[in-house]
């Protein structure tokens, strides 16, 4: 399912910017942007829209008063250069909280966070609320429609991604699922899962060595990329 959604800001050329993020997300449809607060309510209200990302500074209503007014009809993200609001948004129910600039790559860990509340049939890979009394596993859909198997965090050693397909290795199996590393990668709890590579994911408590740019677990060796590198290796110097 696309979920539609509505860029609005009272700065012309931030909304585009969003609009341009929206079109490059394969699961998002742009359904217009405005610079006009109640033109927007009016969208909302109509039943047009399922997710708005939302400028909290403008002048003919505010993003706060947007919020209440619309009354949990869409879900929305606030985009804002004002952090002081974060706080009230949360307390309103808001998907996520951007702060200006914005990145693609936060852009679109929001609406991934937008796709599991309003399309959480879509997603391969579910977290079991804390209220099932447990919050250390995961289910993975398998090879077929209605199958999913359960793997305990714990038994996890490490996660590759190849495209839009990841592998999940554990010391007895290895799990593969359609689903992109990137989305996974929210998912799971740091620590102590790590990105240390554009296609691997760790367990730092499976780690046997690592020597240079070079992490074992078990008798795989796996490398750590010039991007995660300097974020990896501080975790471990923490843990000295």
């Amino acid at each position: 399912m696309m979920i539609r959604c509505l860029a609005v800001d009272d700065e012309s050329y931030a909304s585009d910017i969003i609009a341009t993020f929206i079109n490059k997300t394969p699961f998002l449809a742009l359904v217009g942007t405005t610079t006009n607060a109640f033109e927007a309510l009016n969208m909302v209200q109509e039943g047009k829209v399922d997710l708005v990302f939302l400028d909290i500074q403008m002048p003919e209503l505010t993003g706060i008063q947007f919020l209440k007014i619309c009354g949990g009809k869409c879900k929305v993200i606030l985009t804002t250069a004002y952090p002081e609001y974060a706080l009230e948004g949360f307390d309103l129910d808001v998907v996520d909280y951007l702060l200006k600039p914005i990145s693609y790559e936060r852009f679109y860990k929001a609406a991934i966070k937008a796709q599991q509340i309003i399309s959480p049939a879509q997603y391969d890979v579910v977290n079991i609320p804390a209220s099932a009394g447990s919050n250390d596993f995961i289910f993975i859909k398998g090879d077929t429609k209605n199958k999913f198997i359960k793997v305990n965090y714990d038994d996890i050693l490490y996660i590759e991604g190849l495209k839009n397909y990841v592998s999940v290795y554990t010391a007895s199996q290895r799990i593969i699922t359609y689903q992109a590393l990137r989305e996974l990668e929210i998912d799971l709890p740091k620590p102590p899962f790590y990105r240390i590579h554009k296609s691997y994911i760790i367990s730092l408590e499976k780690i046997k060595m690592i020597d240079g740019n070079t992490v074992y677990i078990n008798d795989q060796s796996i490398p750590v990329g010039d991007t995660y590198k300097e974020e990896f290796f501080k975790v471990i110097r923490d843990k000295k």
